[in-house]
């Protein structure tokens, strides 16, 4: 257990503050003024704002989607933070959730929240980096390649996504526009060697 970088140590804190704020003043303001705004609406509705391309990261439904995105920020994103750096980090973190976040709006239904886009994004990358790390996932009793249990979870949520359950509250297409934004920006950055 080691303390998180700078950037993902104020990620956690950011996504907690906002957490804390819905669950202490959901009672008193309407749920619809201090969630609805910020969400993720799709682009085809009249709630859409640009700004919501930002502000949808921050925004979880309950804690327990709360603690599993930040885990997985604080797991992956502080080895890839190490090695880039602060300000590569938070360019590579915001455009995969960004460019997840329009995945969503034009291909999902309904509003959209949480970190998950961007997670998936940073996911991508340290798969990249490190395909052949073993990986514990429950309930998988045996270690798993890092490249092999990525894919994994992208085709998941590619089946998930094509499924179209009304019922299923995962935003999928934002997780498959977070990992394909996560993939073309390795790419880039592996072809041009640059390193900001």
């Amino acid at each position: 257990m080691q303390r998180p970088p700078q950037i993902i140590l104020n990620l956690i804190i950011i996504n907690a503050l906002a957490c804390f704020a819905v669950n202490v003043f959901g009672e008193s303001v309407e749920y619809g003024e201090l969630i609805g705004s910020l969400a993720l609406y799709p682009v085809t509705t009249r709630f859409f704002s640009p700004y919501q391309l930002v502000t949808y990261m921050f925004l979880h439904a309950d804690i327990f989607h709360l603690l599993f995105n930040m885990l997985g920020l604080w797991m992956f994103g502080s080895v890839m933070e190490k090695m880039w750096g602060a300000k590569r980090f938070i360019i590579f973190y915001f455009a995969c959730g960004i460019i997840a976040g329009v995945a969503q709006m034009f291909l999902g239904a309904g509003p959209s929240i949480g970190a998950s886009g961007a997670i998936m994004g940073v996911l991508v990358a340290f798969g990249m980096t490190f395909p052949n790390t073993e990986l514990f996932i429950m309930p998988i009793p045996f270690p798993v390649k890092a490249k092999w249990a990525i894919s994994g979870f992208i085709a998941i949520d590619l089946l998930s996504g094509l499924a179209d359950a009304s019922n299923d509250p995962i935003a999928h297409f934002a997780h498959l526009g977070g990992a394909l934004a996560g993939f073309l920006i390795m790419l880039l950055w592996k072809n041009n060697k640059k390193h900001y």
